[in-house]
């Protein structure tokens, strides 16, 4: 089939590599979203699937909305029979998703009609569920309400962070979505509507969502540190300075919790129920560094409590 691929970030990479790399179907053209300013150079940057377009001088479309009429023209004019989307990151209104004759197939990572929204990776990790996975299904006009045509199934290790997990469920889904398109094209699939059962949702994660609150219990610190791992990051504040954290361990034995405790066996924070071990820590203005290493060199008073 004649594909034009829809995403944006990394996720979204190991889908179109392996669309190009197809014996079965043609790339014919990419849609991402407008070049960024992003680093600390604040220089304009394209998104990860643009360029791996490039590399393959596949044509690049980055309309600020799809909804623009020529962006419209330029993908009625590309003839695509089916548009995979993969993490595009823009709502597509109506006279686009009915150019491809077989509609727009977005690769989604959960399971449906489990956390529907921007962020279903970090909802299964604040949630603390033990299975998650990946959907293919046709886009409609609702949020993630399409009929599904496959999903794959993958289960949470103890360890994993939102980027260890969605790493895996990005290659494992790029092996979903062409076979979906496979069978679209043979005929041999077909979309079944969403269970009204189990609905969630999963809204976009914003800074504060990596704040750490320390009069939780620390299980649900646990998974909010992983869910939040690599962005937008888990934070608390001490004497009035950020401090970025990596995940913890948890421990047996308690402190009062915001109370730091400095051991040779590593840095102890209590919360609501058992302290957690602190592994990785980031002070503003620096780099990652073990918790360890950080304290030391802050020199912390006895009793110093974290915010």
């Amino acid at each position: 089939m004649r594909l034009v691929f829809a995403g944006t970030p990394e996720p979204a990479v190991p889908s179109l590599r392996r669309l190009i790399e197809s014996q079965r179907h043609e790339v014919v053209g990419v849609v991402t979203r407008p070049d960024a300013v992003a680093g600390r150079g604040r220089k304009i940057t394209r998104s990860p699937i643009g360029l791996l377009a490039d590399e393959h001088g596949i044509p690049v479309f980055t309309p600020r909305k799809p909804s623009e009429p020529e962006f419209i023209e330029q993908l009625t004019a590309l003839a695509p029979d089916c548009c995979p989307v993969v993490a595009y990151g823009a709502l597509l209104p109506e006279p686009v998703l009915e150019i491809p004759r077989h509609g727009w197939i977005n690769l989604h990572f959960s399971l449906l009609p489990a956390w529907r929204g921007a962020a279903p990776v970090q909802a299964a990790l604040l949630a603390g569920d033990e299975y998650t996975g990946a959907s293919t299904f046709r886009i409609e006009k609702g949020l993630d309400t399409g009929p599904v045509f496959g999903t794959m199934t993958e289960k949470i290790a103890v360890t994993d962070t939102a980027g260890t997990l969605l790493a895996r469920l990005a290659e494992a889904g790029a092996v979903l979505l062409e076979s979906t398109l496979d069978g679209v094209e043979d005929g041999t699939v077909q979309a079944v509507p969403q269970s009204l059962d189990g609905v969630s949702y999963a809204p976009k994660i914003e800074s504060e969502a990596g704040h750490i609150r320390w009069d939780q219990p620390a299980l649900a610190i646990g998974r909010r540190i992983r869910a939040v791992t690599p962005a937008p990051g888990a934070w608390t504040e001490i004497d009035g300075k950020r401090l970025k954290l990596g995940p913890v361990e948890m421990v047996e034995e308690t402190l009062p919790p915001r109370t730091i405790d400095i051991r040779k066996t590593g840095v102890y924070v209590g919360t609501a129920t058992t302290a957690v071990r602190l592994t990785q820590v980031q002070p503003q203005g620096k780099r990652m560094m073990p918790a360890l290493d950080w304290a030391r060199g802050a020199r912390l008073e006895p009793g110093t409590v974290i915010e």
